[in-house]
């Protein structure tokens, strides 16, 4: 995972999307935040980095120039307010400051003691008994103050989160009782500090795993069918969760085992969707009428959905790499109906439904394999794709968001690679989803004039990732083609050409072709007509039929072939020599090894034998 934010400062609780970068955890424009986060796809690296949006900086530097200089008397003049001990006072104060620095994302150093000491005083009124605008004026000035991450001590010790827990209406631990908070916009306002506080200071996440805020938080997330919370609340519960689950590997273990994660937010989730179900693993949207077109999302819904389904991502990680029992199983095929949903569901927008797609792919990668059978279970309806008896409409959908991606072209390790493993393990596990892929990726051949790599076909693009500089894009592209193919060969030279196909033929020690054949079901190759009648013809490492070359050879005599073909070995002994290149030979596994020095020199005191040679030895006798 990977942060993304301004380095000095970052506020993580502004609803005004703003476009993110990501490394291999697919950072996207996330709503409610300056700042972006969300869960990775090289499940190995979950480590965090910084850098700063181009709309948090314009922002920064905006705020920098026009606020700066009267910056100093504000602090001070707060100061002096709070000081008085006046709530009528400190609140003017406060409400004038936070007014003119709501939009001040960088703050100069030589101010930070003054901030400092700021934040304490707030920090003590909060222990008083306040009116609920003075309550609010404070919370707003941490709010402003924790987006500085030089200038957290105030706010990052224990006694602080607890403070802000409380008025959150946050219970800590287990079993503890949930405060009475009755002010939304109190609780709305502490939720916000929490996740500004969790995002930038290490000491704060330490106090809030300690604390265990994840369990009361948990909660009010059982609360999800109860009308007394709005959606800021829900939706900055949600958001805390994420931060915490993201950054604290102890509390993504707690939410995961202890608290029952996957299933309480698979409720939590159900009940944002609003959602009816027809069959034990069918759904539809409450109101809806019938179940293969949805209105669109609203934006409240799409957003807390997509906080869930980060969270899901965070707390099911490993999922897929480890045994679940029935229990389990059941869950997560409940929670796959509502990602084939989720699927078929459009949001307010193609910008925001991309996203919302894009996480609910990525969710689904980490559900075990055997449980992706409800994508295909729900009955096929007036319109929908059909293939051997089976609903094809969320696998349709998954290639169509693949192939998207694809042509983009952008940052493809981070945006292809998830939709494309998914495929590649459904179709290694679903013989009807392999079958459908296959007819789609790789029908019969009838281009043989090209090369596989060459068109605008979905199976021309793939071949093209086969050579990708990135290795993980064309392995991934191959083993899908491979997967596709039965994982037979010479089936898979047929349509990538050997040339594109020595990569993960060399992997798998199958560059003498044979190997074990996958665990597939029988089905046809049937040539076309066009196929079966250039096939002599074609090129197995280009894949496709070539123009008829002159023979380089003709009209040597043996003498001069052998004296090219010492040449030959001499200027490869030379290259290797000099470590410009490294000659390759095949073990008898069928792998890749090193040719030795020594071998290559009894490799050219060999003497030249002409293969043709038995051939017009027999020729003769026979005459």
């Amino acid at each position: 995972m990977m942060f993304v934010g301004n380095s000095s400062s970052a506020d993580y609780t502004s609803h005004d999307p703003v476009r993110c970068v990501f490394n291999p955890s697919l950072i996207v424009s996330s709503p409610g935040c300056e700042c972006g986060l969300r869960p990775g796809w090289q499940r190995e690296s979950r480590g965090f980095s910084s850098s700063a949006p181009s709309g948090t900086l314009r922002l920064s530097v905006s705020a920098e120039n026009k606020g700066d200089k009267a910056m100093k008397m504000d602090v001070s003049a707060v100061i002096a307010q709070m000081e008085t001990g006046e709530q009528d006072a400190a609140l003017a104060a406060l409400q004038r400051y936070n007014k003119e620095k709501s939009q001040c994302f960088s703050f100069p150093s030589e101010e930070q003691e003054e901030r400092e000491r700021l934040g304490k005083l707030v920090l003590g009124f909060l222990e008083r008994d306040l009116q609920p605008s003075c309550k609010l004026a404070c919370l707003e000035t941490i709010r402003i103050l924790s987006r500085d991450k030089n200038s957290l001590a105030p706010f990052s010790s224990r006694h602080a989160v607890q403070t802000l827990a409380r008025h959150a209406a946050v219970s800590l631990g287990q079993g503890s009782r949930t405060p009475e908070m009755p002010d939304i916009d109190v609780i709305v306002e502490a939720l916000k500090c929490l996740c500004n506080l969790v995002f930038n200071s290490s000491e704060a996440q330490e106090a809030a795993a300690q604390l265990q805020l994840v369990f009361g938080v948990a909660e009010r997330l059982k609360q999800c069918r109860e009308p007394q919370w709005n959606h800021d609340v829900r939706f900055f519960d949600l958001r805390l969760t994420f931060l915490l689950t993201a950054i604290r590997v102890d509390v993504r273990t707690q939410l995961a085992r202890e608290l029952r994660g996957a299933a309480l937010l698979t409720e939590v989730l159900d009940a944002t969707l609003g959602l009816r179900w027809l069959d034990t693993y069918e759904v539809a949207r409450a109101g809806a009428e019938g179940q293969s077109e949805f209105p669109p999302l609203g934006r409240m819904e799409t957003e807390r959905a997509m906080e869930i389904l980060k969270i899901l991502f965070n707390v099911t990680f490993d999922t897929n790499r480890r045994k679940v029992d029935e229990e389990e199983a059941a869950t997560y095929r409940h929670l796959g109906a509502i990602l084939r949903h989720c699927l078929m569901s459009t949001a307010e927008g193609e910008e925001r439904t991309d996203e919302f797609h894009s996480h609910t792919v990525n969710l689904l990668g980490n559900l075990p394999l055997p449980c992706l059978d409800v994508l295909l279970m729900p009955k096929v309806q007036q319109g929908s794709i059909e293939y051997m008896g089976v609903n094809m409409d969320a696998v349709n959908m998954l290639l169509d968001f693949m192939e998207k991606r694809l042509d983009r072209g952008n940052k493809l390790k981070e945006t292809l690679l998830p939709s494309l493993n998914l495929l590649t393990e459904s179709a290694r596990i679903h013989r009807e989803t392999r079958k459908f892929l296959r007819m789609k990726v790789l029908p019969p051949l009838r281009d043989v004039r090209n090369k596989p790599e060459e068109g605008n076909a979905l199976r021309n693009k793939l071949v093209r990732l086969m050579t990708h500089i990135d290795t993980d894009v064309k392995t991934c592209a191959a083993e899908f083609l491979f997967v596709l193919c039965k994982e037979s060969v010479s089936r898979f030279i047929k349509y990538t050409g050997y040339g594109n196909a020595a990569g993960l033929l060399a992997a798998r020690g199958l560059m003498r072709g044979g190997g074990e054949p996958g665990l597939y079901s029988e089905d046809e190759d049937s040539d076309t007509e066009e196929y079966r009648e250039a096939k002599p013809h074609i090129n197995p490492v280009t894949g496709r039929v070539e123009d008829e070359q002159p023979n380089p050879m003709e009209g040597m005599t043996e003498e001069q072939k052998e004296y090219e073909a010492m040449k030959l070995v001499n200027m490869f002994d030379k290259l290797s020599r000099d470590h410009v290149i490294q000659p390759m030979k095949l073990d008898a596994d069928g792998k890749m090894t090193k040719l030795e020095p020594h071998e290559l020199h009894c490799l050219s005191q060999q003497p030249f034998i002409n293969p043709h040679q038995d051939e017009e030895e027999e020729e003769e006798h026979s005459d």
